[in-house]
């Protein structure tokens, strides 16, 4: 699919997210990658499998995770 010199991760190289936007819609929140992947704002990620990668930002300096 992708045709950049030297070519891009494909979606399932961990680092898929460096591949070029080929479709940016930042007021619905998402751009397409040139690998088929949809990275969304929260940075989710939906693979052109149909998998779905979970947010993962991670927390500023000073946030806190939930106490169980």
């Amino acid at each position: 699919m992708c045709e950049h010199k030297p070519q891009c991760p494909t979606a399932e190289c961990p680092d898929r997210e460096a591949a070029y936007a080929v479709a940016r819609h930042p007021e619905q929140g998402w751009s397409l990658l040139c690998n088929g992947v949809l990275l969304f704002d929260d940075t989710g990620e939906l693979l052109p499998d149909g998998q779905i990668i979970a947010p993962h930002r991670p927390l500023g300096a000073g946030q806190i995770t939930a106490a169980a």
